[in-house]
């Protein structure tokens, strides 16, 4: 092992940061069924989540995850994860305890049913069949409108087509998402007058049931004009509103100025903040530093506070093989978690998974993330620090070292060997002689002197408060 070397900084050293921005934790209970986000809300309140975020809430059959992306009717909820009622319930359990529900909601295609009819007809002649054979059934189902008749003709899509030039706005906002060999794709739907009335009252009904939050998937394939007839300020009002537009990067990465960029400049809302998380991936690979997170958003690799979801992984990365290779190691992702969980700025969301097994590529490696010990103390110091202002004390390849006011101190180590960091308590303001606890060990610090040493452990991190 390598001897460990202090380093001293000094006031000059020090990068102080403060949001008012509200930063209450997101599960996302991703393809969990709707009764089993009942079943654990209470767990879910004592865990310290504020937020569960729900897959989409509509009508869609198969059983992979990916079917839940592929509506067949916005005016109905039925689908393997549950129907209305399951979803009035666990609105009413998770409101019980504190919890808001936020849904995610696919707007930008239809189902892809080309293997089975030709027409643009949605939720085609079978649903509707259905519909009028279970009248009573979908009857309770139903957020809006008449059942007797389909939502979207052939009139309300643009013309088929599929993006070969992810670069090009053109492609991506107007022509269909592809699977290639001979894959006609995903419907693109129109924003004809038609098609955005019934996205805003699928929106609505949502929201009238009690939903406070909107994930938008792949807002990155709709057109500005698109997201603002939808989403209109009665829709938005008292609303966390939030984007996914992929990105390998912040300033100066092609898809963050073609894509991300001109989607916050246009619009209030938030965004999955794919610039920290590439931030993020680089700082702790081999060859990168931790000095990385000193201060990412002054060189626009992280988003705006306010705007900011956090993450290490998102439903996407593990379940699509063009995005495993974002996978972080297992403890560089706890790391990872510490940084956004300790740090002030953007709201965190935590990932977890129900999925099958013969669609779990990482054998439930997400499936309880949520609820272990570690994550529940992470989620105990964030809570805890919430407003408090944060101040960089020190940044290097391996360590990064920050307080919460005089609060709270999180310290990350990266690397194999063990490392000191010696902080001039005086000129940053610490209390003395207060004891400071480790949440994720039983460590304990008492600051007693001018120049404190804080050690760490080789691939460690310590959320200290007081």
């Amino acid at each position: 092992m390598k001897p460990i070397t202090p380093v001293l900084i000094s006031i000059a050293a020090a990068c102080t940061l403060s949001t008012t921005a509200n930063a209450d934790t997101i599960l996302h209970a991703f393809n969990w069924k709707y009764a089993d986000v009942t079943t654990h809300a209470n767990d879910i309140a004592q865990a310290g989540y504020k937020k569960v975020l729900i897959s989409p809430a509509m009508k869609s059959s198969g059983t992979q995850w990916w079917a839940r992306y592929q509506p067949q009717d916005l005016r109905v909820i039925d689908s393997p994860l549950g129907n209305k009622q399951d979803l009035a319930s666990m609105i009413a359990a998770l409101s019980n305890v504190g919890i808001d529900v936020y849904a995610d909601v696919v707007l930008n295609h239809m189902a892809n049913e080309s293997w089975k009819r030709s027409d643009l007809n949605y939720p085609g002649d079978e649903v509707l069949a259905d519909y009028a054979e279970r009248s009573s059934y979908y009857a309770n189902q139903t957020l809006f409108g008449s059942l007797q008749q389909g939502l979207f003709s052939a009139n309300d899509f643009h013309p088929a087509g599929c993006i070969y030039d992810w670069n090009n706005p053109g492609h991506v906002q107007y022509w269909r998402l592809c699977g290639g060999n001979g894959d006609s794709g995903l419907p693109d739907l129109d924003p004809n007058n038609w098609v955005v009335s019934q996205q805003r009252s699928y929106l609505q009904a949502l929201k009238d049931m009690g939903v406070k939050g909107f994930r938008i998937d792949a807002v990155k394939h709709m057109s500005q004009y698109q997201i603002e007839q939808i989403f209109t300020a009665e829709i938005t009002r008292n609303m966390h509103v939030f984007g996914e537009v992929i990105t390998s990067g912040g300033a100066g990465d092609s898809g963050y100025e073609a894509f991300l960029a001109p989607y916050l400049n246009n619009t209030n809302h938030a965004a999955y903040d794919f610039p920290l998380f590439a931030s993020i991936r680089s700082a702790f690979s081999m060859s990168g530093s931790l000095s990385q997170l000193h201060d990412p958003k002054a060189y626009g690799q992280a988003l705006d506070d306010s705007r900011s979801i956090t993450f290490t992984i998102t439903h996407d990365i593990p379940t699509n093989e063009g995005f495993r290779y974002q996978i972080m190691d297992p403890k560089d992702e706890q790391l990872a978690y510490a940084y956004i969980l300790g740090k002030d700025g953007g709201t965190p969301l935590i990932y977890s998974d129900e999925l099958p097994d013969d669609e779990d590529k990482d054998n439930g490696r997400w499936a309880n993330v949520w609820n272990s010990t570690l994550m529940k103390n992470m989620l105990a110091f964030h809570n805890a620090m919430q407003g408090k202002p944060m101040t960089i004390l020190a940044s290097d390849q391996c360590t990064l070292l920050f307080k919460r006011a005089k609060d709270g101190i999180v310290g990350i180590n990266k690397c194999g060997e063990a490392r000191s960091i010696t902080v001039d308590t005086y000129q940053h303001e610490f209390n003395w002689y207060v004891e400071y606890k480790d949440v994720l060990s039983d460590t304990k610090q008492v600051i007693t002197s001018r120049y404190h040493t804080f050690n760490l452990p080789a691939r460690s991190a310590q959320m200290l408060k007081l």
